[in-house]
């Protein structure tokens, strides 16, 4: 009798331990379920035909960030591009080559740690990344800051907004961006205590209300990923003027499987909100 009572005892101290444990490992190593950086540059804006600058990019913290500088003839302004929580900005050649056939100048970063930057990703040292960007940009090569195109996808997005929240950019557009990362884990883990265990917030939903330039969302239904409803939820806690952007295909190729529709939307949404920048070049 004692040994049959004492299999269930077993059986769910065996159970809490696992709970434990996940617990614990969503506390630590949050910055590795979050983060994939890649080291390794698989092509340059060569492969895509488009003429480029390698330029390194110094933080407040004392990292140098490498990055791209893609000049466009009569650029109608410059994007600042965020890219995602994987890879680095080798992976992004395509996109590059759609801000560019907009008639955008472009800048892309890699965060501490990515590519061929320095240092270890982490929130906040992303919000050093960009704000370095930013300085890059407004200080060192002059670019009016009202000429500024703030683009973030996914992990990005949440780059994106806590800048633009503290900036005046000429224009900010998110790509299917999430709420927070509590807001993320709460749907991916909810029977764990998440909201307790997130360490990182990246609290898109609260800094979007603060953002006080034009606002472009971008989220297709069938993102697999970050939900279809946190990208309304963001828009409809986004300041007028501001757009939605429905997209197709799922979370990785939405930008590719909207065309032209996708190109077309931006395209509308700068000319609105970003006339009188034809013929920045930018200088440094």
């Amino acid at each position: 009798m004692a040994g049959i009572l004492a299999l269930p005892f077993k059986g769910i101290t065996l159970l809490l331990s696992v709970y434990l444990g996940l617990c614990l490992v969503i506390f630590f190593l949050q910055e590795r379920l979050l983060y994939f950086p890649d080291p390794r540059l698989i092509a340059s804006p060569a492969a895509v035909d488009l003429e480029f600058e390698t330029v390194d990019i110094t933080t407040e913290d004392d990292l140098r960030l490498s990055a791209w500088w893609i000049p466009a003839q009569q650029a109608r302004g410059v994007l600042l591009f965020c890219h995602g929580n994987a890879g680095n900005i080798s992976h992004r050649l395509e996109s590059i080559r759609q801000f560019h056939q907009l008639g955008l100048s472009v800048l892309i970063f890699d965060y501490r740690g990515y590519g061929e930057s320095q240092g270890k990703p982490s929130e906040q040292g992303t919000y050093r990344d960009v704000m370095a960007v930013w300085r890059y940009l407004t200080v060192k090569r002059r670019i009016p800051a009202e000429s500024v195109v703030v683009f973030g996808r996914s992990l990005g997005a949440a780059v994106a907004a806590h800048l633009a929240a503290r900036v005046a950019p000429g224009a900010v557009i998110l790509e299917s961006a999430f709420t927070s990362v509590p807001d993320m884990a709460a749907r991916l883990y909810p029977w764990l205590p998440v909201r307790w265990l997130t360490r990182i917030e990246y609290p898109v939903a609260r800094d979007i209300q603060t953002i006080q330039a034009p606002v472009l969302i971008l989220h297709s239904p069938a993102d697999e990923i970050i939900p279809y409803d946190m990208g309304r939820t963001l828009y409809g806690l986004a300041h007028e003027p501001k757009d939605f952007v429905e997209l197709r295909g799922g979370h990785n190729d939405g930008f590719l499987l909207t065309e032209p529709d996708y190109s077309m939307a931006i395209a509308s949404f700068l000319q609105t909100h970003l006339s009188g920048s034809v013929g920045l070049t930018g200088t440094d």
